[in-house]
């Protein structure tokens, strides 16, 4: 009986000893961040895009060129395709708390890319096209928030983007040869974005590692009479994008 008495002592000790050492244990302050209806930031992304390709109906023929009186300069097209390419992003983030577990964000970014298109011929040489670019991004996106646990929180965020391209090259190959026309892009266009992440709350900030998918809302190619944009009917924009963002 003395036993069991001194047994029970020994685990009402533990059971108090450990609430409270979970009552004295002390979360990282993050800055104060979730503490503000309004709070700023920065981030910094990795950006792999590529393209998803539409082919027209007659997309295999030889083009002609109209300016030497229709003679074509490429063999048959076997296939048109695009990888992954590379790039990165500088942003600046502001952030509203609409709720405790709910906030919207806007994060004006400069994305600077560079996609590629391959073009694979028949009897001609295959031929690579490189579409470089730099954007200004503007995504409006809402942020949902898990319960914190020590010194972290999950969350998945979406939302929508305007892209606005600076400097326009539409014109820059006018006097080009025919083979040395560029695949360009349009000038703007929208795409949705969605992800997920997790807040990392150190003493005076807070750092999020995020992953994002963003899709293109139509066609983003622009189309000119060229061996190049010809086959294509549609062209759309996907990319996959890490972030780090410090608030």
């Amino acid at each position: 009986m003395i036993k069991t008495r001194y047994l029970l002592l020994v685990v009402l000790f533990c059971l108090c000893n450990n609430l409270f050492a979970q009552d004295l244990t002390v979360h990282s302050w993050g800055g104060g961040a979730d503490e503000k209806d309004l709070s700023f930031g920065f981030s910094f992304s990795s950006v792999n895009p590529y393209y998803k390709i539409d082919k027209a109906p007659n997309w295999r023929t030889p083009f002609l060129d109209p300016v030497n009186g229709n003679q074509p300069i490429t063999g048959n097209l076997n296939s048109i395709s695009s990888g992954y390419s590379t790039g990165f992003g500088i942003g600046f983030l502001t952030r509203y708390r609409i709720t405790e577990f709910l906030e919207a964000r806007i994060t004006p970014s400069l994305v600077f890319t560079d996609k590629s298109l391959y073009y694979a011929y028949d009897t001609s040489p295959s031929i690579t096209k490189k579409v470089s670019t730099t954007t200004a991004d503007f995504p409006l996106l809402l942020k949902v928030k898990s319960e914190r646990v020590g010194d972290l929180r999950a969350y998945i965020i979406g939302g929508v983007k305007y892209s606005q391209a600076i400097g326009s090259k539409v014109t820059s190959d006018l006097n080009s040869a025919p083979l040395d026309k560029l695949v360009k892009n349009v000038s703007g266009y929208g795409s949705y974005d969605v992800g997920l992440g997790c807040d990392i709350y150190f003493e005076f900030f807070k750092l999020s590692p995020e992953i994002k998918l963003s899709n293109s809302f139509g066609d983003v190619l622009y189309h000119d009479n060229s061996a190049f944009s010809s086959p294509i009917s549609k062209l759309t924009l996907h990319t996959i994008m890490f972030s780090l963002i410090f608030e």
